[in-house]
């Protein structure tokens, strides 16, 4: 059996959900446009460079969670899905993960966005397990921190591999490892892998790529 890895945003969808979700909320007016928009532009230019604080973000992108009741959110969640996300899921995107479910790999999308926002685009994927940073909640409320290691940079490790040994699984369990990624914040995970695969890779990443002799390809809408 092989086991086979997906980064989500700017990944499998041609957005970042994270971001999207932001603005969403600020168009809908859930969030003050002139206090949230800037702060989700810096973060998401600090994430791009690699210099993202991801205790900081959560901060930010996890509090308007606490705010409102969950049947609100999923409801916006709902909308969310069909106006920002479905349009940036590509047939190439579609085909690569229909590929390996079909070729009985073991899936999951591994991501720094929480569970909330990515678990619904999970399941429209078809992939039946999430690696994400997970908010946590109490008495069926979120409460606007994070819980446990957030799933970014090497925090991707330590929990796909927790995740393995909740199967009972490891690394040599598997005739090979892949990893789908855009991004220079997933090099430690992409190291870790025996086949690394740069998705419409950044600058940093692609360039690292080139010299690794790792593949490169567009699942671009």
């Amino acid at each position: 059996m092989n086991l086979t890895l997906f980064d989500l945003d700017n990944t499998l969808l041609s957005s970042d959900s994270d971001f999207e979700w932001a603005q969403f909320l600020i168009t809908k007016g859930v969030l003050d446009r002139e206090v949230h928009e800037a702060k989700n532009q810096t973060f998401y230019d600090e994430y791009k460079a690699g210099v993202l604080d991801i205790h900081a973000f959560l901060q930010f992108q996890l509090a308007p969670l606490a705010r409102h009741p969950r049947a609100e959110l999923d409801a916006w969640h709902a909308e969310f899905m069909a106006t920002r996300i479905l349009p940036q899921i590509s047939g190439a995107a579609r085909a690569l993960v229909d590929q390996h479910l079909a070729a009985g790999d073991l899936c999951a999308i591994v991501t720094a966005t929480n569970s909330f926002v990515t678990g619904p685009i999970c399941r429209e994927f078809g992939i039946p397990h999430l690696v994400a940073t997970i908010p946590a909640h109490q008495d069926g409320q979120f409460t606007g921190a994070p819980r446990g290691t957030p799933a970014f940079r090497e925090g991707k490790i330590e929990r796909v591999e927790a995740w393995l040994e909740s199967l009972g699984l490891w690394w040599g369990a598997f005739g090979q490892s892949t990893f789908y990624s855009d991004s220079l914040n997933d090099l430690p995970l992409l190291a870790k892998v025996s086949l690394p695969v740069a998705v419409d890779p950044d600058d940093t990443l692609r360039t690292h790529a080139g010299k690794q002799g790792w593949p490169i390809l567009s699942l671009r809408v």
